[in-house]
This record gives structure tokens, sequence and C-alpha cells, in this order.
């Protein structure tokens, strides 16, 4: 395989970032991911909510392309984590720490969507793309992403 005409192992090495501070990196890629999970459950689930009065189980899995098994395991994280309270058939309800963080997570998304829109990307990839970046963005690059949005609109 060539990489603009040169083999790949003649390309320059990468230069690799002191331990630690790689090390850091890693770990706060593996703790998204982890969160990651969590915040699309409790954004679809209230999204469920809003749209159709009730979030359950069956309902999620479907959504999410999961196991009704998996949902139950992930609905029973949520709420040990107080995101989210069940009754017997009645569904899946956010506490207001639920509703907070589907919120924020919503928010990142729509931002994250603006901004890749306003660099030229078609909507529905900007879309698709923010559903991955949403999980994975720092506070730092959020607000910067704000900043850019409100100088360009003050720039037109």
């Amino acid at each position: 395989m060539a990489l603009k005409g040169k083999a790949l192992s003649a390309a320059a090495p990468a230069v690799l970032p002191a331990e630690k501070t790689q090390a850091s990196r890693f770990g706060k890629t593996r703790t998204a991911q982890s969160t990651a999970l969590m915040e699309d459950y409790v954004e679809l689930i209230a999204d469920l909510l809003a749209n159709n009065g009730e979030a359950r189980p069956t309902d999620v899995a479907r959504r999410l392309g999961v196991s009704h098994a998996t949902a139950i395991k992930s609905i029973s994280r949520l709420k040990r984590e107080g995101l989210a309270t069940a009754k017997p058939y009645r569904g899946v309800f956010l506490t207001e720490a639920g509703h907070q963080l589907a919120s924020r997570v919503r928010a990142r998304h729509r931002l994250l969507v603006d901004v890749l829109v306003a660099l030229g990307v078609p909507l529905e990839a900007a879309e698709d793309d923010a559903e991955g970046m949403e999980h994975h963005v720092s506070d730092v690059s959020l607000a910067a992403f704000s900043r850019f949005l409100k100088d360009r609109g003050s720039a037109g």
C-alpha cells in the first residue's frame, strides 16, 4: 500500500508525545467511550419521553439496535448512576440529573452539527459525524466552536 507514492514503511515515524501525556489522552478516550453509551441512552430516553410520553425498554433496544437484554442491562446502569428510574409496566423515566445530562448531550450535538455545516459538511453527514464526536469533544473545543460560530455570524 502506498501513501502519496511512498511505501508506508518509508513514511517518517510519528513523533510520540511524552508518556504521561499520551496515557492521559488514551485515558480520556476510554472514559469518553464508557460514558458515551450512557449519554446515548439518556438522550434517546428523553426523546422518546418527549415524543411518545413513554420510553419502553423494547423501544430503546430497537432504536439503538441492541438486544432487549442489553437495553435492560444499560438501563439498570442508568438507575444505579441516578440518571433514570423505572416502574413496572410503565417504562423508563429520567431523574433530574438524567434530564440535565440529556440536555447537555443534545446541546453538544447541535453545536457540532452547526460547526460542521458552517464548514461545508452536508447536513446528513454532519448529523452522523456529530453523533460520535459529541462524546469525545472537550469543553475547551466546544467553547472555541461556539466563538467561531458567533464570530462568523457577526462578520456577515
